[in-house]
């Protein structure tokens, strides 16, 4: 896994679904994905608060992509070039052949199985290229929309972390929950 590259970008494909690198373009769906309060109910990340933050973000996450610290996908509809989500593999440990998948979807395209597709090409892209032997996800134990998709997609709680982040002035507690490439 040393020789990790993410050049060419890899686009992913589904029946439903294209995952592409994210462009300068999707700053208005970046604001949307990283400060509509549903999505941002149980992340733990900073309110996008304009368009120059989503410009910023783009910026940081294709600068990562290039030094090929993480692969960030954002994804539309086949047909259409809108942003209705982001999906990722991050916090990559090459030594331990694991990352940790991370995702985020308008709240007016959950429930309609888009998440489900999008995650299945991420964990084969994961597991086949990447050659990796695990992926996690850190989750809020009270996202259980999210935690029953980790359970459905082969994923197993690996442990409870009580109060091990701070954030927004209050501590938070976490579920990592994993799946092994067998």
């Amino acid at each position: 896994m040393n020789d990790l590259s993410f050049a060419p970008f890899p686009d992913l494909y589904t029946r439903r679904l294209m995952l592409r690198q994210l462009r300068p373009t999707d700053d208005k769906e970046i604001i949307v994905l990283r400060s509509d309060e549903k999505i941002l109910q149980f992340l733990v990340i900073p309110k996008c608060n304009d368009l120059l933050e989503a410009k910023q973000f783009i910026d940081k996450i294709n600068n990562g992509i290039d030094k090929d610290e993480w692969i960030y996908w954002g994804i539309t509809e086949n047909n259409d070039e809108t942003l209705i989500g982001t999906i990722c593999l991050w916090n990559i440990s090459k030594n331990d052949f694991r990352a940790e998948v991370g995702y985020a979807l308008h709240p007016d395209f959950q429930g309609k199985g888009f998440m489900g597709e999008a995650m299945d090409v991420v964990l084969d892209y994961g597991f086949t290229k990447m050659d990796l032997h695990s992926i996690e996800a850190h989750v809020h134990p009270d996202n259980q929309p999210s935690i029953n998709h980790l359970q459905k997609k082969g994923f197993i709680k690996e442990a409870y972390f009580k109060e091990n982040v701070f954030f927004n002035g209050k501590f938070l507690d976490t579920v990592v929950y994993s799946r092994l490439n067998k």
